[in-house]
């Protein structure tokens, strides 16, 4: 035991270039692997999306908004921090960071990790761009990504990640965002698909340019492990655990679902190869630190079976238009993890560093109890929280463009550019 906090510099080397990391996978990898699915005629819409998400967030990030989710004051007891640090006033940049893994190799800087978790707060209200793409006024897209940033995503990242969080104190386990990114995006999307709509003249057509998207799941995948492995907050065993679980879990999905494909589909297809090692991925987010091989397997496997038949089978039966599968890849794959994390923790990964953390499989069934109640918390504050804001919003300055600019395209009728192509 560490009697006095200590900088670790190769902590912060570490978890400074997983900041960087987190931010690829917004902007270009988000923005790729999106603007492949999506129309030619809306590409241009989409990358600007994700662009101007990582701009918009970290300027309110900086200024109130990790106060708000990770301040030692509360606004709301057990759910939402204050403006202690807003404009991250008190923070200097020889502070060592009051969050932490663990001590035994050593801290970060308080300031390395406001801009780690201002990554997070980018990527997830990116994510949710995949509903409704290709159909929202960009200027109702701005207001509703601050509002939702300050409305959902802080109080519920409080919740789960900060020491006074109620959720965190029962002990929920999500080591990189498994409720607080991936469930919370996720069933905000399908709020958003819901109240947007379907898009006008919707045809059975594939994706603009697979390449765009297999490019933009590669640098996921490589973006990802700033994700997960950034997390450990220090250069150590737990970074290499989730680092290996992060390619074991994609890997296991990235051929589960080409598999379903061919059994389903009669061949397997990049689009399923690509998306189900997303899927990968994001199921893993909330297990990364704590699970090991085997575990990794089969949360990636069955979080790609899952997911296969939410977006093949599900969707189609209700009909709602999650254009780019934003629901059925995050929001149902992060529940997979997010509960499977209370099955398959493992607690001797964690042995050496003084804690235990154990899932249904050894021997701690109330994990998966805890890990069912994070999960049900997440769905119920992202999807009724943006219902709620998505609502008002429509009725007051509205949310879809108009058939016409529709029809013509988000690049040209919000934008005034184009990519590569004419009018279609």
């Amino acid at each position: 035991m560490i009697a006095t906090p200590v900088l670790s510099g190769g902590n912060t080397a570490w978890v400074l270039m997983a900041t960087a990391l987190v931010m690829f996978m917004t902007v270009p990898a988000l923005g790729l692997f999106y603007g492949g699915l999506v129309r030619k005629k809306n590409v241009l819409s989409v990358l600007m999306q994700c662009f101007i998400t990582l701009a918009l967030v970290s300027v309110l990030w900086v200024s109130f908004g990790y106060s708000l989710a990770f301040s030692d004051g509360e606004l709301i007891p057990g759910v939402l921090g204050d403006f202690k640090w807003a404009f991250l006033n008190g923070i200097t940049p020889d502070q060592l960071s009051p969050y932490y893994v663990s001590d035994a190799t050593g801290r970060v800087p308080h300031l390395t990790f406001v801009m780690f978790q201002c990554m997070f707060a980018v990527i997830t209200p990116a994510l949710i761009i995949g509903a409704f793409a290709e159909r929202m006024k960009f200027s109702s897209f701005l207001i509703f990504t601050a509002l939702w940033e300050v409305l959902i995503y802080s109080p519920l990242a409080h919740m789960v990640w900060s020491s006074n969080g109620w959720l965190f104190k029962l002990g929920v386990l999500d080591f990189a965002g498994g409720t607080v990114v991936h469930v919370n995006a996720g069933f905000a999307a399908l709020a958003a698909a819901l109240v947007i709509g379907r898009r006008n003249n919707l045809k059975a057509l594939p994706p603009h340019n697979l390449p765009y998207t297999l490019i933009g799941a590669a640098m996921l995948w490589f973006g990802w492990f700033g994700f997960n492995a950034g997390s450990a907050l220090a250069a150590d065993g737990i970074a290499a655990s989730a680092f290996m679980a992060t390619t074991v879990a994609a890997a296991a999905a990235g051929l589960m679902w080409p598999i379903l494909d061919r059994i389903v589909n009669k061949r397997p297809t990049i689009l399923g190869a690509a998306t189900g090692a997303v899927v990968g991925l994001v199921a893993i987010t909330p297990a990364a630190g704590y699970v090991g091989v085997g575990g990794a397997l089969a949360i990636g496997a069955i979080a790609s079976a899952v997911c296969f038949v939410m977006v093949t089978v599900v969707k189609e039966k209700f009909g709602y238009d999650d254009a780019l599968d934003a629901f059925g890849c995050h929001g149902i794959g992060g529940l997979v993890g997010a509960l499977l994390t209370g099955v398959f923790a493992d607690p001797a990964l964690w042995k050496s560093y003084g804690a235990s953390p154990a899932g249904a499989l050894h021997g701690n069934p109330r994990q998966f109890l805890l890990q069912l109640l994070a999960s049900g918390v997440s769905i119920a504050i992202a999807f009724g929280g943006t219902l709620a804001l998505l609502k008002i919003l429509e009725g007051t300055i509205g949310l879809r463009v108009d058939a016409k600019d529709e029809a013509i395209g988000l690049d040209i009728s919000q934008h005034h550019e184009r990519a590569y192509t004419v009018l279609e």
